[in-house]
Protein backbone atom coordinates (compact mmCIF):
# COMPACT_ATOMS: atom_id res chain seq x y z
CA UNK A 1 0.00 0.00 0.00
CA UNK A 2 0.92 3.65 -0.47
CA UNK A 3 3.87 2.99 -2.76
CA UNK A 4 6.11 6.06 -2.90
CA UNK A 5 4.63 7.63 0.23
CA UNK A 6 6.78 8.69 3.18
CA UNK A 7 5.77 7.07 6.47
CA UNK A 8 6.67 8.72 9.78
CA UNK A 9 5.48 9.46 13.31
CA UNK A 10 5.03 13.18 13.89
CA UNK A 11 5.21 14.41 17.50
CA UNK A 12 2.64 17.02 18.47
CA UNK A 13 1.47 18.37 21.82
CA UNK A 14 0.50 15.31 23.85
CA UNK A 15 0.49 12.80 21.00
CA UNK A 16 2.51 11.06 18.29
CA UNK A 17 0.63 10.91 15.00
CA UNK A 18 1.40 8.17 12.48
CA UNK A 19 1.32 9.73 9.02
CA UNK A 20 1.73 8.68 5.40
CA UNK A 21 2.27 11.50 2.91
CA UNK A 22 3.18 11.80 -0.74
CA UNK A 23 2.71 13.68 -3.96
CA UNK A 24 3.03 17.33 -4.92
CA UNK A 25 0.50 20.07 -5.50
CA UNK A 26 -2.47 21.38 -3.54
CA UNK A 27 -2.42 19.63 -0.12
CA UNK A 28 -5.28 17.36 0.94
CA UNK A 29 -5.71 15.81 4.39
CA UNK A 30 -7.64 12.49 4.47
CA UNK A 31 -9.29 11.55 7.78
CA UNK A 32 -10.59 8.02 8.37
CA UNK A 33 -13.55 6.89 10.43
CA UNK A 34 -14.31 4.23 13.02
CA UNK A 35 -13.00 1.57 13.30
CA UNK A 36 -10.53 2.05 10.45
CA UNK A 37 -6.99 3.42 10.26
CA UNK A 38 -5.47 5.66 7.61
CA UNK A 39 -4.95 2.60 5.44
CA UNK A 40 -8.66 2.71 4.52
CA UNK A 41 -7.58 5.32 1.92
CA UNK A 42 -5.13 2.94 0.22
CA UNK A 43 -6.95 3.08 -3.14
CA UNK A 44 -7.93 6.75 -2.94
CA UNK A 45 -4.69 8.44 -1.79
CA UNK A 46 -2.51 7.24 -4.73
CA UNK A 47 -5.24 8.25 -7.18
CA UNK A 48 -5.26 11.76 -5.72
CA UNK A 49 -1.48 11.93 -6.00
CA UNK A 50 -1.83 10.88 -9.64
CA UNK A 51 -4.36 13.69 -10.08
CA UNK A 52 -1.80 16.23 -8.88
CA UNK A 53 -2.38 16.61 -5.15
CA UNK A 54 -0.09 16.40 -2.14
CA UNK A 55 -1.85 13.88 0.10
CA UNK A 56 -1.51 13.46 3.89
CA UNK A 57 -3.03 10.37 5.54
CA UNK A 58 -2.82 10.18 9.35
CA UNK A 59 -4.13 7.73 11.88
CA UNK A 60 -6.32 9.80 14.21
CA UNK A 61 -5.19 10.21 17.81
CA UNK A 62 -5.30 6.80 19.49
CA UNK A 63 -6.35 4.94 16.35
CA UNK A 64 -4.04 2.61 14.42
CA UNK A 65 -0.43 3.48 15.20
CA UNK A 66 -1.04 6.99 16.53
CA UNK A 67 -0.68 7.46 20.25
CA UNK A 68 -2.10 10.13 22.51
CA UNK A 69 -2.47 10.97 26.18
CA UNK A 70 -4.35 8.87 28.69
CA UNK A 71 -8.11 9.39 28.73
CA UNK A 72 -9.35 12.34 30.77
CA UNK A 73 -12.37 12.16 33.09
CA UNK A 74 -14.21 14.70 30.92
CA UNK A 75 -13.06 12.95 27.70
CA UNK A 76 -11.42 16.16 26.45
CA UNK A 77 -8.16 14.34 25.64
CA UNK A 78 -10.03 12.63 22.80
CA UNK A 79 -12.29 15.51 21.80
CA UNK A 80 -12.53 16.52 18.18
CA UNK A 81 -10.96 19.83 19.17
CA UNK A 82 -7.89 18.04 20.54
CA UNK A 83 -7.62 15.76 17.50
CA UNK A 84 -8.05 18.71 15.13
CA UNK A 85 -5.24 20.47 16.99
CA UNK A 86 -3.00 17.44 16.39
CA UNK A 87 -3.64 17.58 12.67
CA UNK A 88 -3.16 21.31 12.37
CA UNK A 89 0.29 20.78 13.90
CA UNK A 90 1.00 17.85 11.58
CA UNK A 91 0.16 19.93 8.53
CA UNK A 92 2.34 22.79 9.77
CA UNK A 93 5.22 20.38 10.31
CA UNK A 94 4.85 19.13 6.74
CA UNK A 95 4.92 22.70 5.42
CA UNK A 96 1.23 23.01 4.53
CA UNK A 97 -0.14 26.35 5.75
CA UNK A 98 -3.45 25.94 3.88
CA UNK A 99 -5.03 22.67 2.88
CA UNK A 100 -8.25 20.85 2.02
CA UNK A 101 -9.84 18.33 4.38
CA UNK A 102 -11.67 15.12 3.44
CA UNK A 103 -13.23 13.27 6.37
CA UNK A 104 -15.31 10.13 6.64
CA UNK A 105 -17.50 9.04 9.57
CA UNK A 106 -15.69 10.02 12.82
CA UNK A 107 -13.02 11.71 10.71
CA UNK A 108 -15.74 14.01 9.35
CA UNK A 109 -16.44 15.29 12.86
CA UNK A 110 -12.74 16.08 13.18
CA UNK A 111 -12.85 17.72 9.75
CA UNK A 112 -15.74 19.93 10.83
CA UNK A 113 -13.86 20.94 13.96
CA UNK A 114 -10.71 21.69 11.95
CA UNK A 115 -12.69 23.95 9.62
CA UNK A 116 -14.36 25.78 12.51
CA UNK A 117 -11.32 26.14 14.78
CA UNK A 118 -8.69 26.69 12.06
CA UNK A 119 -10.79 28.47 9.47
CA UNK A 120 -7.93 30.51 8.00
CA UNK A 121 -6.03 27.32 7.15
CA UNK A 122 -8.76 25.16 5.60
CA UNK A 123 -9.67 26.14 2.04
CA UNK A 124 -12.37 23.52 1.35
CA UNK A 125 -14.00 20.60 3.14
CA UNK A 126 -15.48 17.25 2.12
CA UNK A 127 -17.56 15.49 4.79
CA UNK A 128 -18.78 11.96 4.13
CA UNK A 129 -21.57 10.01 5.86
CA UNK A 130 -21.83 12.73 8.44
CA UNK A 131 -24.01 15.30 10.14
CA UNK A 132 -22.79 17.41 13.06
CA UNK A 133 -22.92 15.37 16.25
CA UNK A 134 -25.31 17.83 17.85
CA UNK A 135 -27.71 17.47 14.92
CA UNK A 136 -27.77 13.70 15.30
CA UNK A 137 -28.43 13.98 19.02
CA UNK A 138 -31.11 16.65 18.65
CA UNK A 139 -32.99 14.26 16.33
CA UNK A 140 -32.36 11.09 18.34
CA UNK A 141 -35.50 8.98 18.35
CA UNK A 142 -36.27 5.28 18.56
CA UNK A 143 -35.16 4.70 14.94
CA UNK A 144 -31.83 6.42 15.54
CA UNK A 145 -31.24 4.68 18.87
CA UNK A 146 -32.02 1.31 17.32
CA UNK A 147 -29.81 1.79 14.26
CA UNK A 148 -26.96 3.64 16.01
CA UNK A 149 -27.19 1.97 19.41
CA UNK A 150 -23.40 1.57 19.52
CA UNK A 151 -23.02 5.32 20.23
CA UNK A 152 -24.71 4.84 23.59
CA UNK A 153 -23.14 1.48 24.37
CA UNK A 154 -19.65 2.86 23.68
CA UNK A 155 -20.37 5.75 26.06
CA UNK A 156 -20.73 3.42 29.05
CA UNK A 157 -17.72 3.29 31.41
CA UNK A 158 -15.54 0.16 31.22
CA UNK A 159 -18.22 -2.27 29.99
CA UNK A 160 -17.54 -1.92 26.24
CA UNK A 161 -13.80 -2.39 26.79
CA UNK A 162 -14.46 -5.72 28.51
CA UNK A 163 -16.90 -6.87 25.83
CA UNK A 164 -14.77 -5.90 22.82
CA UNK A 165 -11.41 -7.00 24.15
CA UNK A 166 -12.81 -10.40 25.09
CA UNK A 167 -13.02 -11.23 21.36
CA UNK A 168 -12.12 -8.31 19.06
CA UNK A 169 -12.10 -10.56 15.99
CA UNK A 170 -15.77 -11.37 16.58
CA UNK A 171 -16.76 -7.81 17.44
CA UNK A 172 -15.10 -6.10 14.46
CA UNK A 173 -15.59 -7.96 11.20
CA UNK A 174 -14.17 -7.09 7.80
CA UNK A 175 -13.66 -8.85 4.48
CA UNK A 176 -10.09 -8.74 3.13
CA UNK A 177 -11.50 -9.27 -0.38
CA UNK A 178 -13.30 -5.92 -0.06
CA UNK A 179 -10.85 -4.07 2.17
CA UNK A 180 -7.68 -5.27 0.46
CA UNK A 181 -5.39 -7.74 2.19
CA UNK A 182 -2.84 -5.24 3.53
CA UNK A 183 -5.49 -2.78 4.71
CA UNK A 184 -7.35 -5.62 6.42
CA UNK A 185 -4.19 -6.85 8.15
CA UNK A 186 -3.31 -3.38 9.45
CA UNK A 187 -6.83 -2.78 10.68
CA UNK A 188 -7.07 -6.21 12.31
CA UNK A 189 -3.80 -5.64 14.18
CA UNK A 190 -5.11 -2.34 15.54
CA UNK A 191 -8.40 -3.89 16.70
CA UNK A 192 -6.47 -6.39 18.82
CA UNK A 193 -4.72 -3.61 20.76
CA UNK A 194 -6.62 -2.72 23.97
CA UNK A 195 -5.12 0.79 23.97
CA UNK A 196 -6.58 1.41 20.51
CA UNK A 197 -9.95 0.08 21.58
CA UNK A 198 -9.95 2.39 24.60
CA UNK A 199 -9.05 5.41 22.49
CA UNK A 200 -11.80 4.63 19.97
CA UNK A 201 -14.34 4.40 22.77
CA UNK A 202 -13.12 7.70 24.20
CA UNK A 203 -13.79 9.21 20.77
CA UNK A 204 -17.46 8.26 21.17
CA UNK A 205 -17.61 9.34 24.81
CA UNK A 206 -16.28 12.74 23.81
CA UNK A 207 -18.87 12.88 21.04
CA UNK A 208 -21.79 12.69 23.47
CA UNK A 209 -20.29 15.20 25.92
CA UNK A 210 -17.57 17.74 25.21
CA UNK A 211 -17.90 17.62 21.40
CA UNK A 212 -21.63 18.22 21.60
CA UNK A 213 -20.99 21.17 23.93
CA UNK A 214 -18.50 22.67 21.48
CA UNK A 215 -20.95 22.40 18.59
CA UNK A 216 -23.80 23.88 20.59
CA UNK A 217 -21.54 26.80 21.52
CA UNK A 218 -20.74 27.28 17.82
CA UNK A 219 -24.43 27.46 17.01
CA UNK A 220 -25.13 29.88 19.83
CA UNK A 221 -22.36 32.13 18.50
CA UNK A 222 -23.67 31.90 14.93
CA UNK A 223 -20.49 30.27 13.59
CA UNK A 224 -20.73 28.69 10.12
CA UNK A 225 -18.35 27.25 7.57
CA UNK A 226 -17.49 29.89 4.99
CA UNK A 227 -15.29 27.77 2.72
CA UNK A 228 -16.83 25.45 0.07
CA UNK A 229 -18.32 22.28 1.55
CA UNK A 230 -18.98 19.06 -0.36
CA UNK A 231 -21.23 16.56 1.45
CA UNK A 232 -21.21 12.95 0.24
CA UNK A 233 -23.20 10.05 1.59
CA UNK A 234 -23.36 6.31 0.91
CA UNK A 235 -26.65 5.36 -0.73
CA UNK A 236 -26.53 1.87 0.79
CA UNK A 237 -26.03 3.28 4.29
CA UNK A 238 -28.81 4.84 6.38
CA UNK A 239 -28.07 8.58 6.63
CA UNK A 240 -30.65 9.60 4.03
CA UNK A 241 -33.15 7.04 5.35
CA UNK A 242 -32.95 8.60 8.80
CA UNK A 243 -32.94 12.27 7.83
CA UNK A 244 -33.95 12.73 4.21
CA UNK A 245 -31.68 15.03 2.22
CA UNK A 246 -28.56 15.62 4.37
CA UNK A 247 -27.91 18.90 2.52
CA UNK A 248 -31.01 20.44 4.09
CA UNK A 249 -29.34 20.13 7.49
CA UNK A 250 -25.87 21.20 6.33
CA UNK A 251 -27.26 24.44 4.89
CA UNK A 252 -27.64 25.56 8.49
CA UNK A 253 -23.91 25.07 9.10
CA UNK A 254 -22.29 26.38 5.93
CA UNK A 255 -22.72 29.16 3.40
CA UNK A 256 -21.62 27.18 0.33
CA UNK A 257 -22.87 23.59 0.30
CA UNK A 258 -23.19 21.00 -2.45
CA UNK A 259 -23.29 17.22 -2.45
CA UNK A 260 -24.76 13.93 -3.58
CA UNK A 261 -25.01 10.27 -2.76
CA UNK A 262 -22.56 7.60 -3.91
CA UNK A 263 -23.66 4.05 -4.71
CA UNK A 264 -21.76 2.31 -1.91
CA UNK A 265 -22.01 0.86 1.54
CA UNK A 266 -20.63 2.76 4.51
CA UNK A 267 -16.90 2.30 3.87
CA UNK A 268 -16.94 4.14 0.57
CA UNK A 269 -13.15 4.58 0.25
CA UNK A 270 -12.86 0.78 0.16
CA UNK A 271 -16.08 -0.14 -1.62
CA UNK A 272 -16.29 2.56 -4.32
CA UNK A 273 -12.89 4.30 -4.52
CA UNK A 274 -13.20 5.10 -8.22
CA UNK A 275 -16.52 6.91 -7.88
CA UNK A 276 -15.25 8.67 -4.77
CA UNK A 277 -12.15 9.96 -6.56
CA UNK A 278 -14.34 11.15 -9.43
CA UNK A 279 -16.37 13.18 -6.93
CA UNK A 280 -13.36 14.54 -5.05
CA UNK A 281 -11.00 15.66 -7.80
CA UNK A 282 -13.14 18.36 -9.46
CA UNK A 283 -14.13 19.83 -6.11
CA UNK A 284 -10.61 19.80 -4.65
CA UNK A 285 -9.10 21.26 -7.83
CA UNK A 286 -11.63 24.08 -8.13
CA UNK A 287 -10.63 27.58 -7.09
CA UNK A 288 -12.28 28.50 -3.80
Amino acid sequence: MFEGFTVEDVPVDGADIHVRHGGAGRPVLLLHGHPRTGSTWHAVAPALVEAGFSVVVPDLRGYGRSRGPAPAPDHSAHSKRAVAGDLAQVMSGLGHDRFSVVGHDRGSYVGLRLALDHESRVDRVVLMDCLPLSEHLARADARFATAWWHWFFFAQPEIPERVINADPDAWYTGDPAVMGAENHAEWRSAMRDPDVVRAMLEDYRAGLTVDREHEEADRADGRRLTMPLLVLWSLRDDLAQLYGDPLSIWHGWATRVEGRGIDSGHHVAEEAPGELVEALVPFLARDA
